[in-house]
């Protein structure tokens, strides 16, 4: 009756031990290797639309970014020249 005790015991603790492993292998190497993936594919998918939409200015002069029920229109800015009116 003891020694199925013990058995028992040895079990429960080895599969405690197995668990409690798993979160801390999860915790410290496999969820911070998934953000670091996700920030990556992040700051990818910023970088092409940066440039998606600068390369459509260059080209057409404009881009239109749909919003909600608006558009946004964007065009290259050329501030005009500061006339001195010194007199």
């Amino acid at each position: 009756m003891e020694r199925d005790n013990t058995k028992f015991a040895l079990r429960a603790l080895v599969i405690l031990v197995i668990v409690l492993s798993l979160l801390v292998l999860y915790a410290f190497v496999l969820k911070p290797a998934m953000n670091g993936y996700v920030v990556k594919s992040q700051n990818d998918g910023v970088n092409y639309v940066i440039a998606s939409i600068v390369n459509q200015i260059q080209q057409q002069g404009y881009v239109q970014i749909p919003v909600g029920n608006e558009t946004l229109v964007l065009v290259p800015y050329q501030p005009e020249q500061e006339v001195n009116l010194v007199g």
